[in-house]
């Protein structure tokens, strides 16, 4: 069928607005919110609409008679206490406890008859496995006893954009699921686990949603960058100390392709191992997954071998917003490290286009189609 108007939808911790714009033309934002001044300010910056319908602040602080009925809505709650970097705390934990200050709005919206009728629970693969399986059991819990039907999708946007970003999509709906279940490359092991270990009551809610896989990635991490003479370089020195501090597998993968003379670029990321620090790099074409600069360490650095030469530096916010799927119009914060914030908290857009237009779309025309029937 036709949809006669966008649909609608509602968005929670919103960051930059990038599950917005992955949704695209077909979907209307009726409210979106975040907590963080940075996020909001970028947000406004980019969607002139946002004075009608964004709410910067806590969402424990919305009421649901803040909130328009909408089709959809998409919760992409802050992931630090899932992460396998982070405490893991799990729902209980205080940045991940957001997610229930969202719970409570859906909870309300339900008694007043207007939740949406799906929901998008978007996180780090660690919620599938967090508290031995108990916190991605008490999230099917919650949706199961609001009448969800739910299934969750590991998807890896290094499928469409390269970067290596595996993320956990919980889709709920009350709709039916009809052909859109089935088999799914995003059906992980990760996922199946995670389904076995649930109780029999909430495994006979799921749906095994049949998300197709998209064509093979045509494009590398070389093609995201900036031109070399337009950005800063590590120092020689500093270059030489990154060396140092790859282990001799990756010491010899610098090493031969400086003997192979043809350009090569790999990312770099320093992490901790067996007590030591250690850089390990990566020339797959790929980039690491793209973090919010905390700390300094998870910044990504770029090293590029060209003309027998080995030269360094940190990924730009410019780039990263292109591995996230981000046109080069998209306004970004001023600083490095706030467009850096922006980029590592967000949602990669090829990925949430490809859910939309193959699962979410029908979805919505599906329960458009039922309500004109009854």
């Amino acid at each position: 069928m036709t949809r006669k108007a966008p649909a609608r939808f509602l968005e929670f911790f919103a960051g930059g607005g990038m599950a917005r714009l992955g949704l695209g033309e077909g979907w209307t934002c009726a409210f979106a919110n975040d907590f963080d001044p940075v996020k909001a300010a970028t947000y406004r910056a980019n969607f002139a609409d946002a004075g009608e319908h964004f709410h910067q602040g806590d969402v424990w602080a919305i009421q649901a008679a803040d909130l328009p009925t909408a089709d959809l809505a998409w919760a992409s709650s802050p992931c630090q206490d899932f992460s396998l970097a982070g405490a893991r705390a799990g729902l209980s934990g205080g940045r991940s406890s957001a997610f229930f200050g969202f719970w409570k709005l859906i909870q309300a919206l339900s008694v007043e008859g207007r939740a949406p009728h799906t929901l998008v629970v978007e996180n780090v693969v660690g919620l599938l496995t967090s508290h031995e399986g108990r916190d991605f059991t008490a999230l099917c819990q919650a949706l199961a006893d609001e009448g969800y039907r739910f299934g969750a999708l590991e998807i890896d946007a290094a499928r469409f954009t390269p970067q290596s970003r595996p993320r956990v999509f919980v889709v709920a709906t009350r709709a039916a699921a009809g052909a859109l279940a089935g088999p799914s490359a995003f059906q992980t092991k990760a996922v199946k686990a995670a389904y076995d270990r649930l109780p029999a009551a909430l495994q006979a809610d799921w749906i095994w949603w049949g998300l197709q896989a998209p064509p093979a990635r045509n494009t590398d991490l070389a093609a995201m960058l900036e031109p070399d003479a337009a950005v800063g370089w590590n120092t020689p020195e500093q270059t030489r100390t990154l060396l140092a501090l790859m282990a001799p597998a990756h010491r010899t993968a610098v090493e031969t392709r400086l003997a192979q003379g043809q350009r090569a670029v790999g990312s770099v990321f320093k992490r901790m191992r067996g007590g030591e620090q250690r850089a390990e790099v990566r020339f797959d074409g790929l980039a690491g997954c793209l973090r919010t600069p905390r700390g300094g360490s998870s910044r990504q650095t770029l090293l590029v071998i060209d003309q027998g030469q080995v030269r360094s530096r940190l990924i730009s916010p410019r780039e990263g917003a292109r591995l996230m799927g981000l046109p080069d119009r998209y306004t970004l914060p001023g600083s490095q490290t706030a467009g850096l914030h922006v980029i590592g908290d967000g949602v990669a857009l090829p990925v949430v286009r490809w859910l939309a237009e193959r699962l979410l779309d029908p979805l919505v025309d599906s329960k458009s189609a039922s309500l004109a029937a009854e």
